[in-house]
C-alpha cells in the first residue's frame, strides 16, 4: 500500500521522554511541527523549529491550559478525509492544512489517583483535548498516523526517514490509540464511581456502582492448562512494574506457561505474606511446603523437607534476595520457576546453568488494600484480598478454649501455621513445627479427609506438630484425627453450632485449642 509521507505533525505530550530526539528527527526529515504549550517550549529548547498551535487557531491558550487544541483548525486538519474532493476543497476554502501525524500522551490521571491526591487534583488531571485529538486521528487513520507512547518513537523516526507509514501500520497505531483512550476513560469512570459514591449502595458498601478496566496483551502462550487450549497473558493498562507476576521481569529460562503463571502467583501470595525469611514451594496452586527460617537457605531446606516428592517440578517463591547458598540447594532439585524480589550474582551464576529454569524478579506487593477479581460466567466477582496482614500481636486476640496456655514456642508455631494456611486451598489443614509445615491437607470436600491427608503426609512429625484449620470443625471427628496423631495444639476460627463438642474433644485429648475468630477460606 502507498505510504503517506509525514509532511506535517502535531505534537502535544505530557510525557517529554524522547521528545527532543523525535522532534529533531522529524525536522531533519522535512516535517513541519506544530505543538502546544510546554511541548512547544521543550522542542524550541532542543533547537528545533516549531509552530505554536495558537498561530493556527488565532486563539491563545486559556483557562489554565484547559483549552488549547479544541478548535476546527486543529480537528479539521486531523479529520479531513483526503480521499474526498469535498473535504480537500473545504480545507482549501478555510485555509487549513491537514496533518499526517499526531503524537499525543495524556495527562497522568491514573498516576495522580494512585498517589493519593485529593479529588480536585485528580479532576484537574483528566485530559480533554488529548483524547479528542487521539480519537480524531485514529478515526482518520486512512491518512493520519497516531502515536500515544514514547516506546513507538523509533518507529516514527524510521517512518519519517522512509517515506511514511503504510496503511497497515496506521491501522495498528489506531488500534493502540483507541486502547489507550479506552483504558483512560475506564480509569476515570471507575474513579468517579468510587470517589463520589453516586448511589446509595456504593455509599453504604464502599463498592462503586461501576468498575471498568482495559487489558493489554503482553504475550501469547504456547497453550493453556492443557495443550488443546489456547492462552494469552494480558496486563491491566497502566499497571506498574510491581503489580505482580504478570509484570515480573524474567531473568532466565524458557517462556512461562499458563500453569507456570497460576502456580507462580499462588507461590508469591504464600511467601510474600511473611516479613521473616520465607520460602514456599507450590504445585498446582497448593503448597507442598512453606517455612520460615534464619535465612532463605534455611527456610528452603525446611519447606522442601515437608514433601520432597511433590516438590519435584514445583514452583518456588522466596520473599527476599536469593543467595548462592539457597541456589545451591535449589540446583539439586528440578524446579520449573523461581520467584524472588532479586537474586545475588552468585545465585544467578548457579541457577542459570539450567537453560530452561525460569527465574522471575518480582517485587513484593505494594502496601495498602488490594482487590481480588474473579471472572464468573456472565459477570465478575470482586472482594478485598485476604492478605494475611494481621497485626504483629494478632494472636493476643485469640480465645483459649481448651487445654493449657501455649508456650512461647508453641504459640510461634501456631501463628505461623495460621498465617500459612491462607495459602492452602480449602478445606485446609496445615501442620507445622519449628515454623515450617510438616503436613498439609488441601482442597478436600470435607475437613475430615483434609485432616487425614495432613497427618499422613506429616507421618511421625505429626506428634511434634501444631495444626491450623482455615475454617471451623463442623464436628469433633476432624479434631479427633489430629489428636490421635499426637498434634499438641490447634488454631481454628470457631463459630460452629457444635463448638462445644469440638472443645470437649480437645479437653479430653489434653490439646490446646484456640479460636481465632477469623476464617481463611481460599477457593
Amino acid at each position: 500500500m502507498t505510504k503517506v509521507a509525514i509532511r506535517r505533525a502535531l505534537i502535544s505530550v505530557y510525557d517529554k521522554t524522547g521528545l527532543a530526539e523525535l522532534a529533531a528527527a522529524l525536522h531533519t526529515a522535512g516535517t513541519q511541527i506544530v505543538s502546544t504549550g510546554s511541548t512547544a517550549a521543550a522542542i524550541t529548547a532542543a533547537g528545533v523549529p516549531v509552530t505554536p498551535v495558537e498561530q493556527l487557531t488565532g486563539f491563545p491558550e486559556c483557562l489554565d491550559g484547559r483549552v488549547k487544541t479544541l478548535h476546527p483548525a486543529v480537528h479539521a486538519g486531523l479529520l479531513a478525509d483526503l480521499a474526498r474532493e469535498s473535504h480537500r476543497a473545504q480545507l482549501a476554502e478555510l485555509g487549513i492544512e491537514p496533518f499526517d501525524l499526531l503524537v499525543s500522551s495524556l495527562y497522568p490521571f491514573e498516576q495522580t489517583v494512585a498517589s493519593g491526591a485529593d479529588p480536585a487534583q485528580c479532576v484537574e488531571q483528566i485530559d480533554i483535548g488529548g483524547p479528542a485529538m487521539i480519537r480524531a486521528a485514529a478515526k482518520n487513520h486512512a491518512t493520519v498516523a497516531v502515536v500515544t507512547a514514547a516506546a513507538d518513537y523509533p518507529d516514527v523516526i524510521a517512518a519519517a526517514r522512509g517515506g511514511g507509514f503504510t496503511l497497515e501500520q496506521r491501522r495498528r497505531l489506531a488500534a493502540k490509540a483507541y486502547a489507550r483512550t479506552a483504558a483512560y476513560d475506564a480509569a476515570v469512570a471507575s474513579w468517579f464511581a468510587s470517589a463520589y459514591a453516586p448511589d446509595e449502595v456504593a455509599a453504604q458498601s464502599g463498592w462503586p456502582d461501576v468498575t471498568a478496566g482495559a487489558w493489554t496483551r503482553k504475550d501469547v502462550l504456547r497453550y493453556g492448562e492443557n495443550p488443546h487450549q489456547r492462552a494469552a497473558l494480558y496486563v491491566r493498562a497502566g499497571a506498574s512494574a510491581d503489580a505482580g507476576i504478570a509484570t515480573a521481569e524474567q531473568l532466565h529460562g524458557k517462556a512461562m506457561s499458563y500453569n507456570n503463571y497460576v502456580d507462580a502467583d499462588a507461590a508469591r501470595r504464600a511467601a510474600f505474606g511473611f516479613s521473616e525469611p520465607c520460602v514456599a514451594i507450590m504445585k498446582h496452586a497448593n503448597p507442598c511446603g512453606i517455612a520460615l527460617g534464619r535465612d532463605l537457605a534455611d527456610a528452603h531446606a525446611k519447606a522442601h523437607a515437608c514433601d520432597p516428592v511433590s516438590a519435584f517440578g514445583g514452583v518456588i517463591a522466596a520473599n527476599g534476595i536469593v543467595t548462592a547458598k539457597m541456589a545451591e540447594q535449589v540446583a539439586e532439585i528440578f524446579t520449573e520457576v523461581i520467584i524472588a524480589p532479586d537474586f545475588e550474582p552468585g545465585a544467578l551464576d548457579i541457577l542459570t546453568r539450567k537453560k530452561n529454569q525460569r527465574l522471575l524478579r518480582c517485587a513484593p506487593p505494594p502496601p495498602g488494600p488490594a482487590t481480588d477479581w474473579r471472572p464468573v460466567s456472565g459477570g465478575l466477582l470482586l472482594q478485598t484480598a485476604d492478605s494475611g496482614a494481621e497485626p504483629a500481636d494478632f494472636a493476643a486476640s485469640w480465645e483459649l478454649k481448651a487445654g493449657p496456655v501455649a508456650s512461647e514456642e508453641t504459640l510461634a508455631d501456631l501463628e505461623f501455621a495460621w498465617r500459612a494456611c491462607r495459602a492452602v486451598k480449602s478445606n485446609a489443614i496445615l501442620l507445622a513445627a519449628g515454623r515450617a509445615s510438616t503436613g498439609i491437607g488441601m482442597g478436600q470436600v470435607n475437613r475430615v479427609d483434609s485432616c487425614r491427608l495432613a497427618v499422613t503426609r506429616a507421618g511421625e512429625l505429626a506428634a511434634e506438630s501444631v495444626a491450623a484449620s482455615d475454617a471451623f470443625f463442623p464436628f469433633a471427628d476432624g479434631l479427633q484425627i489430629l489428636a490421635d496423631a499426637g498434634v499438641r495444639a490447634i488454631a481454628e476460627p470457631g463459630g460452629s453450632v457444635r463448638d462445644d463438642e469440638v472443645i470437649a474433644a480437645a479437653e479430653a485429648a489434653g490439646i490446646t485449642l484456640y479460636f481465632t475468630g477469623i476464617r481463611h477460606f481460599y477457593h
